[in-house]
């Protein structure tokens, strides 16, 4: 046993080093110069690392005299981190060990954080202590806004700024489609997209899970505030058409991708028509893919009803080595000097050295009409605005590693079966019997998926590979019908012309 378990531990700390070499040093480039050294593991970009790292250094020094190297741990995004901190954690229990080697987790979805903190994985964060101003009611960071949460109830963890998933899209494709601009998920289901969406796998991202989970949960808040619903009907219908959106939207797309930079890339490229990108990254890209007349070839938008701002989280990890130096970042981060570093211009007082970050700082009071001159985003005031969307986790929060495993399995998996059907239903005029067959999700309906899937989220993991591939076959099934029927639609209308 204790032989598997450094094993495994082996394996971990390989993972975690390989992309030392790959790195930018910040500040001291050399740990073994250093008087204290901070290690963090994150899914955050160079940029954010960069410029992170180097304010936190020089604050580090001119408040205590001593210089720091950061150790940035960078094994992928938050799905390659889980499995580094399952293993790493896992092979700690069994060598009695306090720590991972690893001292902070910064960036990623709350679900994610919020996992680390059921395992017992996280410690309390002294910035609750030391500045509780922040948390008082009415004070700078609520505890929770759009119904999305903003620090754990036993402050393990806080969220440092917001992001938002929306839709991006390139003006220029979009006229030569003849398709007008997206204002919600909804458009993106239109036919007329066939083969020219780009979204993102949610077993990938909890923030995109997160986002597919909204996505089905607005279509169930409709149903349920239409005049004379039925509350429980409602959620039903509601689930139902949630899903058969995220089928019309996966039938459009020309792929499903884990790279969260890759999409507002190929739409502004125009290889891509549209596609699904989080806030900061089509800001980004708006900015800099221009055509020769400085207009975007990337437009960014937050769909109608549709997306929530979620917080951003930073955690101290349970046998955290550096223990002081960890929490001083974790001040750092909430402090104002940190705040604006997420959306200030390159250059200016408090914004960052040499890139623009385009985020949401998850401070009130950052945004002042000082700060937001000096800013990216001169007009943002994501705390006013009225048209944000309010997550209800009551309905759809037990459903959400469920939501995940359905888009792989009834989207990623069975893609190509599904973009053939689309197609042929596209080429007969959309036949209304062989759209039912395409979008027949009663096998997971609300009452057998909507509180979470009890075999795909259960511990048995042969279970759940065989009620996927349960699901799978039969979602392909389907498929393989619509499109049989569609070109018989097709062959019998060229046969009467």
């Amino acid at each position: 046993m204790k032989t598997r378990a450094w094993i495994i531990f082996g394996l971990l700390a390989l993972i975690v080093a390989l992309p030392m070499a790959l790195r930018r040093k910040t500040a001291t480039t050399s740990p073994h110069t250093a008087n204290d050294i901070l290690v963090i593991l994150s899914p955050h970009n160079e940029s954010i690392r960069q410029e992170f790292g180097e304010a936190f250094a020089a604050h580090w020094k001119k408040s205590t005299g001593r210089s720091i190297y950061i150790d940035w741990r960078t094994p992928g995004g938050t799905s390659e981190i889980r499995m580094v901190l399952d293993a790493g954690f896992k092979a700690a229990d069994e060598t009695k060990r306090d720590g991972i080697g690893v001292d902070v987790f910064f960036g990623g979805g709350e679900p994610d954080f919020a996992g680390l903190a059921k395992k017992n994985r996280l410690v309390p964060l002294r910035v609750f202590d030391s500045h509780p101003e922040l948390f008082a009611e009415g004070g700078p960071i609520p505890e929770t806004f759009t119904g999305e949460r903003y620090y754990a109830a036993n402050h393990v963890w806080v969220g440092t700024c917001m992001s938002q998933f929306g839709i991006c899209y390139n003006p220029d494709v979009l006229r030569r489609l003849k398709i007008d601009p997206p204002a919600k998920w909804d458009d993106l289901g239109a036919p007329a997209y066939e083969g020219t969406l780009a979204l993102a796998d949610p077993t990938k991202s909890g923030s995109v899970a997160r986002t597919f989970e909204v996505l089905v949960q607005s279509e169930m808040l409709r149903e349920i505030s239409s005049p004379g619903a039925d509350p429980q009907k409602a959620k039903e219908s509601g689930w139902i058409a949630g899903l058969q959106l995220i089928q019309r939207m996966a039938a459009n797309a020309r792929y499903f991708t884990d790279s969260a930079s890759k999409i507002p890339l190929d739409v502004g490229q125009g290889n891509a028509a549209a596609g699904m990108c989080i806030d900061f990254y089509g800001r980004s890209y708006s900015n800099e893919l221009t055509t020769a007349d400085g207009a975007p070839r990337v437009v960014w938008i937050a769909p109608i009803g549709g997306t929530t701002l979620s917080g951003d989280p930073v955690a101290v990890l349970k046998g955290a080595e550096h223990m002081d130096v960890a929490q001083s970042f974790v001040e750092f981060c909430l402090s104002p000097q940190g705040q604006t570093l997420w959306l200030g211009k390159p250059g200016t007082p408090g914004g960052p050295k040499d890139r623009a970050l385009y985020r949401s700082p998850i401070r009130r009071d950052v945004y002042t009409p000082e700060n937001l001159a000096n800013s990216t985003m001169p007009k943002a005031h994501p705390y006013d605005d009225p048209g944000n969307f309010v997550y209800q986790r009551e309905l759809t929060g037990a459903s959400f590693n469920t939501l995940r495993q359905l888009v792989k399995i009834m989207c990623i998996d069975s893609h190509e079966e599904m973009k053939a059907a689309w197609r042929a239903m596209r080429e007969a005029g959309m036949p209304e019997d062989a759209l039912a067959v395409f979008s027949d999700v009663s096998i997971v309906n609300y009452a057998k998926a909507g509180h979470g899937d009890p075999i795909l989220d259960g511990p048995d993991a042969l279970k759940a590979a065989d009620r996927a591939s349960e699901l799978g076959e039969w979602f392909r099934a389907n498929y393989r019908k619509a499109e049989a029927m569609a070109r018989a639609k097709s062959s019998t209308a060229k046969t009467t012309r």
